[in-house]
C-alpha cells in the first residue's frame, strides 16, 4: 500500500438548529476532571452500492445541527470551570479525502496515522488553560469504498455513556429514525453534585497531574482472540468470582503483566510501591435514584481502584495469582454503590469529597510513587452505532499520543467482534518490557503503532 495522506477538502463550524438556550452548569466531577480530547474513530466500509457522496455529506452536517439543538453543551466553551456557554461558537466540522481503499486499510492494520482521522490532538494538554477549545470536533474521512468518521471528545463533559448517547442519536437523525434518538438529561449530574466556585485549584492540578504525569509514553495495541480471553477467564475463576467476565479477566491479566514489567525495572530495591489499577465505573447504573440517569450527560463516573502493596517480600510475578488480582478488581468494583456515593452528594457532599481528595494526593505522594493504571472499557457502548451503513466495522482510537500523559488503557471490541483490543499507554521503559514478556505474548497478539 501507498503511503496514506488525508487530505482536509472543506472546513465548517456546525451550530445547533435552534437558539435561545439557557447555560449549562458543569457538575463538581466535570470540574475535577481535565480537558483532555478523547478520540474515536468510526470505520463503516461501504461497498454494496454506490451511494451520493455530496448529499451524504451535506447529510451528515444537518444532521449533526439537528442532533446539536439537543446536545447543545456540545457546541458551547467552558467559562471560568463552573458552566458552558457561548453555543453559538460551535463545533469545529472537517472533511477529508483518504487517498486508500478502506478495506485494504482495515486489512493490512496501518493504523499509525489514525491522529490524522480526527480534528484535535489526542489527549492534548493544550485546552486545559485555554477556554476558547471546542468540547467536541469532528473529522469525516472519505475512503474509496467507505466512511470513517472521527470524533474528539473533551473529557471536560463528555463520558463514555454521553458520548454514546451523543453519537445514536446523531446516527439516528441522519437516517431519519427519530424514534431512536435518545433525549439528554442536562440537568441531574449538577444536581447530585453541585458545581463550586470556592473549589481550590489544588484538586484540578491533582487530577491533571494523574491524567499527565509529565512522562514520555509509547503507545500500544494489543489484541485478545476469543479463544485466548476464554482461558484468561479460566485462570482468572475462584470462589470469589466464579465467572469472571471477559473485560474483568482481560483487565486482570493486564494489570498483572504490567506489575511484571514495573517489578523487572525496580529489581533489587527494597522499597514499599503501591501497584493501583483504577476502573472507570459508570455511575448512572449504581446511585440510589428514583429515576433513571441513563440520559444524564456529564461526567458520571468514578475510579474503582484496587490497590495492591509490593515489597521485596511480594511473591515472585510467576507466582502472582490472576483470580486474587481479579478478586481485588471485583472487590473495589463492588465498593461502587449507591449507598457509598450518598455521603458525596449535595451541597453537604462537598467536605466528603475533599477529604477524599486529599486522601488521594497524600497516597499519590508517596515514595517511591504508586504505579498507577486507568483503565476504561468501551466493550459493550460503540459497536452498534448505526448511520445507516451497518454496525460500526472497527473502532480505532489513537495513532501516538505525543504530549506527556498517564498510564491509560482502554479497552474495545475487535473488528469480528469476539475478541478485545487493549489500547495501552505506558512509559517508554515499562512498555519494551512489556513487550518482551512470553508469557504475556502468549495471548496478547502485539501490534504496534509506531
Amino acid at each position: 500500500m501507498e503511503k496514506i495522506e488525508v487530505s482536509i477538502i472543506s472546513k465548517y463550524t456546525i451550530k445547533p438548529s435552534s437558539s435561545l438556550l439557557q447555560p449549562y452548569k458543569l457538575s463538581l466531577l466535570d470540574q475535577l476532571t481535565p480537558p483532555a480530547y478523547v478520540p474515536m474513530v468510526f470505520f463503516y466500509p461501504i461497498t454494496e452500492h454506490v451511494f451520493n457522496l455530496p448529499q451524504t455529506l451535506a447529510d451528515l452536517r444537518q444532521s449533526l445541527s439537528e442532533t446539536l439543538a439537543l446536545y447543545y453543551p456540545l457546541s458551547g466553551r467552558v467559562k471560568n470551570n463552573l458552566y458552558i456557554d457561548n453555543f453559538e461558537e460551535g463545533v469545529p466540522y472537517l472533511e477529508a479525502q483518504v487517498n486508500c481503499d478502506m478495506t485494504d486499510f482495515l486489512r493490512l492494520g496501518k493504523i499509525e496515522c489514525l491522529n490524522e482521522f480526527v480534528s484535535i490532538k489526542p489527549f492534548s494538554m493544550e485546552a486545559i488553560s485555554d477556554e476558547r477549545y471546542p468540547l467536541l470536533g469532528v473529522q469525516v474521512n472519505v475512503f474509496d469504498s467507505g466512511i470513517a468518521i472521527g470524533v474528539s471528545l473533551s473529557h471536560k463533559l463528555i463520558d463514555g455513556r454521553t458520548a454514546y448517547c451523543f453519537l445514536k442519536s446523531w446516527g439516528a437523525v441522519f437516517r431519519g429514525c427519530r424514534e431512536d434518538v435518545i433525549h439528554p438529561s442536562l440537568s441531574e449530574a449538577a444536581l447530585l453534585f453541585p458545581p463550586r466556585d470556592d473549589l481550590p485549584e489544588k484538586y484540578a492540578d491533582q487530577m491533571e497531574g494523574l491524567w499527565f504525569a509529565g512522562k514520555k509514553v509509547a503507545t500500544r495495541r494489543f489484541v485478545f482472540g476469543a479463544k485466548a480471553i476464554s482461558s484468561i477467564q479460566d485462570e482468572a475463576k475462584s470462589e470469589s468470582v466464579p465467572k469472571p467476565s471477559r473485560v474483568q479477566a482481560v483487565t486482570g491479566f493486564l494489570w498483572k503483566h504490567l506489575i511484571a514489567a514495573s517489578r523487572a525495572l525496580t529489581s533489587g530495591t527494597t522499597s514499599t510501591r503501591l501497584s493501583i489499577a483504577a476502573q472507570a465505573v459508570n455511575l448512572r447504573t449504581r446511585m440510589n435514584m428514583e429515576t433513571v440517569l441513563d440520559n444524564a450527560t456529564g461526567n458520571l463516573i468514578w475510579w474503582a481502584q484496587a490497590i495492591l502493596e509490593l515489597s521485596h517480600t511480594t511473591p515472585e510475578i510467576s507466582d502472582l495469582k490472576l483470580c486474587d488480582l481479579v478478586n481485588l478488581l471485583n472487590g473495589s468494583v463492588k465498593q461502587c454503590n449507591g449507598d457509598y456515593f450518598e455521603t458525596f452528594k449535595g451541597k453537604e457532599g462537598y467536605g466528603r469529597m475533599c477529604e477524599y481528595l486529599d486522601f488521594q494526593r497524600t497516597m499519590s505522594s508517596m515514595e517511591p510513587a504508586p504505579d498507577i493504571y486507568l483503565f476504561s472499557s468501551w466493550t459493550n457502548f460503540f459497536n452498534p452505532l448505526d448511520f445507516g451503513w451497518g454496525r460500526t466495522s472497527w473502532i480505532g482510537v489513537a495513532g501516538k499520543i505525543e504530549s506527556a500523559s498517564c498510564k491509560f488503557i482502554i479497552l474495545v471490541p475487535t473488528q469480528c467482534g469476539s475478541g478485545i483490543e487493549a489500547w495501552v499507554n505506558l512509559e517508554e521503559e515499562k512498555m519494551a518490557m512489556l513487550e518482551q514478556d512470553p508469557h504475556f505474548l502468549a495471548l496478547a497478539s502485539p501490534k504496534t503503532l509506531i
